[in-house]
Formats: C-alpha cells, structure tokens, sequence
C-alpha cells in the first residue's frame, strides 16, 4: 500500500517528542509498505514552503509551520489552520491507497477528509485525545459558537473516516457516544518500545553516578511536557511534603513547555528546586529510556479534570517498557490497571500529605517494589508491545482498503 499519514507533530528517533507516529510508520516500511508523512518543520527559523526528506524509509513532507508548548490558544489555532489547509493539497497530490490521518490537532481531518474524497480512497482517523471534549473542559473554547463548529468537525471526521482508532477504552467510548458504530472503531493505545528500554545496567549505574545528587537515593521521575493539562507543578508540592518524610528522596523533570518557569519559581518557592528536585531539559527518547531505567517511580500527571482520564500518555508506558513502578495522580483506566495488576499505584490528585506517604510508603517497601517491577515488565511485553501493537495497526489500515474495493 501507499499510505499518506497525516500528523502535524511527526517527530524523528533524534528529537524530544512523540515516537508513536515514526514507530508505527517505520514498521509499515518494514512491512513493505510506502510511507508519506505529511507534517510541519516546528525548528525556529523553518523555511517556508515544503521540504522533503526520508528518515528510516519513510518520506518525509514538512511544512515550516512554527508551533510549540509554550504558545497561547489563539496562536495554536493559527498553527493548526495553517497546517490543515496547506496539508489538503499535499496530501491529495501524493495519491496514496488510503489516508491516515491522527489528531490532535483535530483540523486534521480537514485535510485527511479532502484528500480521501478527491482521490476516492479511504480515511483512517485516529483519536488520540477526544477533541473538543477535553478543551471544552478545560475552558478553551468558551465561545458556544466555537464549541459548536468543534462538535460539527468532530462528527465530520467520524462521518467521513472508514475506521476509526483510538488510544483507550475511554476514547472508544467518546466516539461511540456521537453515534459511531461499534465495529468501525480499533482501541490501539500508545505502545512500550521494549528494545529502547531495555537498557543495560552499566548505563544505569552511570546515570546516578554522573548526578551527584541521585546517587544511590530513591527517585520519582517526570518525562514529559510542562504544559496545561499536565499540572506538572503538582511534582513541586509533592517534593515539598515528602521531604519532611524522607529528606533524601529525589524528584527529577525532564521536559519544556509553557508552564516551566511556574514550576520553577513554585519548586523554588517550596525550597526544594536544586535540593529534592531537579530539571532537565527534553531528551532524545533514548536518553528518556536511561533515566527512566534509573528511576524508582515513572509518572504520568494530568490536571484534576476527569476528562483527561481518558488520556494514553507515552510516559505511561515508558514507565512499564522499563520495568519501574509506574505512578499517576488520576483515575480511569490506567490507574485501574496499575492497581489490577500490581504494576504501580495511584497518588491523591488533592490531598499532597496522602499522596506524600503513599509514595514514601511503596518505595521503601522492598518487596513490593520489586513485585511492582515484575508487574510493570510483564504488563508492558504481554499488552502493549510496539510491534503486536503495530501489526493490529497494519491490519486497519489494510482492511479499509480491502473494504473499499469491494
């Protein structure tokens, strides 16, 4: 097949970010397919117009387009627009057997929908957070106008898409609430690269020992975006309550975005910024695999807002492909796994003195750390494996095809 993925935030093996779609697309290669990513340049300073290039046999199509973690509402949807409306053309242009298009943004679906109805091919749409539900609940479109147009779009992808994919159970459930049918949806979450995290002892011995400050301590790790939804501020207050538990206890962020200067002024604040805590810039996802593998505790945060709940964030399963104790601060099924399984834990979204003693509690318990290890190892190899996941993947895509030529 001639598979033209739209993503807007395609990121290579070298760069901070997302590897869902360069995983997912370098296994269609592999399997003897012909990739066309169709994305944006974010580097400051990108040139106009399109460049192409090819990262492991996949074709790269990028438009400089300027986006990033620390932009406002208004310039992100600037961003977004952009992008959708020069995607239209390029996406037809490349005459693919079906169109894959995966938000967010979801104006993806704009370009996804046109270049399937012009060249009369399919459109496999994934939802990989339920747009506009989760904006809508954090206030981003107060405008029922907007919020309106939003729902329309929505519905016009599920509408338009021959299948749908989405990252969780709860997203499967948000799409069939707008009337999709059962059988046009595939729950593929976001996966565990178990060859990435499979990382060697030495280079774990050698990553506490390049930081002074770690050492032989426990550590709770943060990998991820500084953004909104995150809450990642939460790290800094909960550092400030366990260091009156355990003042050895060790807290390390790795990442960027909009809220990084209040995190640091509030970990500052709290007396606990370059003492209990520590921040790092964003990493290549193998340098995310080694402090994860040195890490007692992996963390997925996210704001108190139940519709976030639903989320299948990569730092999730970076935690489980490394084979630590994996903890969030949030319900739904993540949470319900971890606890089903033993391979982690909840902490208290609210209450930071619980959560605080949870975390001092589990980590010092040696037994069942290491049960929670063996959890966390079995969990990420028997359910979220990047190549069993990719191959149901592969299998969407080629049976849209195969429906469409009948």
């Amino acid at each position: 097949m001639r598979i033209i993925y739209v993503y807007q935030y395609f990121t290579p093996p070298e760069a901070a970010g997302s590897s869902r779609a360069y995983e997912m697309a370098r296994r269609l290669v592999a399997s003897g397919h012909e990739v066309h990513m169709v994305t944006t340049d974010r580097s400051p300073g990108a040139a106009r117009g399109w460049r192409r290039s090819e990262v492991a046999g996949i074709q790269i199509h990028a438009l400089g387009v300027p986006y990033s973690n620390h932009m406002g509402i208004p310039q992100r949807l600037a961003s977004f627009g952009a992008f959708a409306l020069a995607a239209m053309h390029k996406a037809h242009s490349l005459r693919g057997d079906v169109i894959f298009a995966t938000s967010t943004p979801l104006p993806v679906a704009i370009p996804g929908v046109y270049a399937s109805k012009r060249g009369r091919v399919p459109m496999v749409f994934e939802v990989r957070d339920l747009w506009p539900e989760v904006p809508i609940a954090l206030g981003a479109l107060p405008n029922p106008v907007a919020r309106a147009a939003a729902r329309r779009l929505e519905q016009f992808a599920y509408d338009n898409a021959a299948e749908i994919v989405a990252l969780s159970e709860g997203m499967r459930r948000g799409v069939l609430r707008r009337g999709v049918p059962d059988s046009k949806i595939s729950v593929i979450p976001n996966c565990c690269d178990l060859e990435i995290f499979d990382v060697p002892a030495e280079d774990v011995a050698a990553f506490r020992a390049e930081h002074a400050w770690l050492g032989d301590r426990p550590m709770l790790l943060y990998a991820g975006a500084f953004g909104l939804v995150n809450g990642v501020g939460y790290a800094a207050r909960l550092a400030a309550e366990v260091r009156t538990l355990d003042p050895e206890f060790r807290f390390l962020l790795i990442g960027e975005g909009r809220e990084e200067v209040m995190i640091r002024e509030q970990a500052r604040a709290l007396g606990v910024l370059d003492e209990t805590l520590f921040m790092l810039p964003s990493m290549s996802k193998p340098a995310v695999a080694v402090a994860t593998a040195a890490a007692t505790v992996a963390t997925s945060f996210v704001i108190d807002v139940p519709e976030l709940w639903n989320n299948s964030a990569n730092k999730f399963f970076d935690g489980l492909a490394a084979g630590v104790a994996v903890a969030v601060n949030h319900g739904g099924w993540q949470a319900e796994l971890l606890e089903e399984t033993g391979a982690g834990f909840r902490l208290h979204a609210t209450d930071l003195a619980e959560a605080a003693r949870t975390l001092v509690s589990r980590t010092h318990d040696p037994e069942w750390l290491a049960a929670a290890r063996a959890a966390s190892r079995q969990v990420g190899r028997e359910r979220f494996a990047r190549d069993d996941l990719a191959a149901q993947f592969e299998a969407v895509l080629v049976r849209a095809v195969e429906r469409s030529q009948t």
